[in-house]
């Protein structure tokens, strides 16, 4: 509802599920590539246990909200829940949070949304009901999916959300025409970057941008228990091995995605990423430059990745935009001119003004003299 009451709900219920999409913002950098999902309990006016998606492979939420009321001493019977996502029915790395709940014997469930997995897509919901609980679904529903944008495309388009980070001058320059790009932006405007750095599972980069700056496109600026992949394009197998981004990989994996392991040269590249523990893979087009749509296809269905952080250069991201694959656009301008430089993008010459593809802006925001502006798909 954007903020706005539903006049179908009270202002209780949406005081609620405030709290409990307060306790999801929790598992903003910590529950990849499970949802992020808030849960609290509510009885006689009061929250008697509240939880948050843990790390994967440990507790959901509403597991975590049952747990917390025990240990508080208070009994679920007859209570009003408040849950984020639909629980689920299934069993996964855990068993299913649909079954906790009905042994727990709450009175009335609110639920936020329903689940896009297939495999409860309601089933959770049917199953809380033939228990005799009484469930409201919808509740506050925009800002769930809004905490959720990758788990909810992986789950419905079987891609991620691609997000594309740009921090470039007044007149659109990413960088001074010899390349030279640190630092355009002051430094709340760069912690700001590190906050969508760690919701992703991955980072995504290009090889131009990993010998031309050195990057680490690690998350350092907030505090996080989870660092996210970090993704080379490179299709020749150019990445120096004294890169920064190929250390620290106790903390998070690399992988680098080539076109073709053909030449005897790159075979032994590749051997000796590999033998670091440095992932390579290949996955060509049909003009010998990586697959990019096949790429995040991959990366969703096969390495279960819901977001995607994209920091290249003008050619990646040009090739990006081109091929479709970016969903999310995050342009951070700071207040100056540079005049000769490079652009954001190597994208393709537009024939005529009707011929543009718009975005629509979705959020803007001032950090420090920075202005970061959020723009999705129109």
């Amino acid at each position: 509802m954007n903020g706005l009451i539903d006049p179908m709900y009270s202002a209780v219920d949406h005081q609620f599920m405030g709290e409990a999409l307060a306790e999801a913002q929790k598992a903003l950098y910590l529950s990849n590539p499970n949802p992020r999902v808030g849960c609290v309990i509510v009885k006689r006016g009061q929250v008697i246990g509240r939880g948050f998606t843990q790390k994967v492979g440990s507790a959901h939420a509403e597991v975590q909200a049952l747990a917390n009321a025990k240990a508080l001493g208070n009994d679920v019977a007859g209570s009003t829940i408040y849950v984020t996502l639909e629980p689920c029915n299934h069993t996964g790395r855990t068993p299913p949070c649909v079954d906790a709940l009905i042994a727990a014997k709450p009175a009335v469930v609110f639920v936020a949304m329903s689940d896009p997995n297939p495999l409860v897509a309601g089933k959770g919901l049917e199953r809380l009901k033939a228990a005799g609980i009484t469930v409201h679904c919808g509740l506050m529903e925009s800002e769930a999916q809004a905490l959720n944008p990758g788990f909810i495309s992986r789950m419905t388009r079987g891609l991620p959300w691609v997000r594309m980070k740009i921090a470039a001058s007044l007149d659109g320059k990413t960088a001074l025409p010899d390349g030279r790009s640190q630092w355009i932006t002051g430094p709340l405007a760069r912690a700001d970057g590190h906050h969508w750095r760690a919701q992703a599972c991955a980072i995504v980069t290009g090889v131009g941008t990993v010998k031309e700056d050195d990057p680490s496109l690690n998350v350092r600026d907030v505090q996080t228990e989870r660092q996210p992949w970090r993704i080379i394009i490179d299709s020749k197998l150019e990445t120096p091995p004294t890169a920064k981004i190929l250390n620290s990989l106790n903390q998070a994996g690399v992988m680098i995605v080539c076109a073709s392991l053909d030449s005897a040269e790159i075979a032994q590249k590749a051997k000796a990423f590999t033998e670091r523990g440095i992932e390579v893979i290949t996955m060509a087009n049909s003009f010998g430059k990586v697959d990019l749509p096949k790429l995040f296809s991959y990366l969703a269905k096969e390495r279960e990745m819901n977001e995607v952080h994209v920091e290249a250069g003008f050619k990646l991201n040009g090739s990006l935009l081109r091929e479709n694959c970016v969903d999310e656009l995050l342009l951070y301008y700071a207040p100056f001119l540079m005049g000769d430089g490079i652009g954001m993008a190597n994208a393709s010459p537009l024939n005529s003004l009707t011929d543009k593809k718009e975005w629509q802006v979705i959020d803007h925001s001032l950090f420090g003299p920075d202005l970061r502006i959020r723009l999705i798909k129109n």
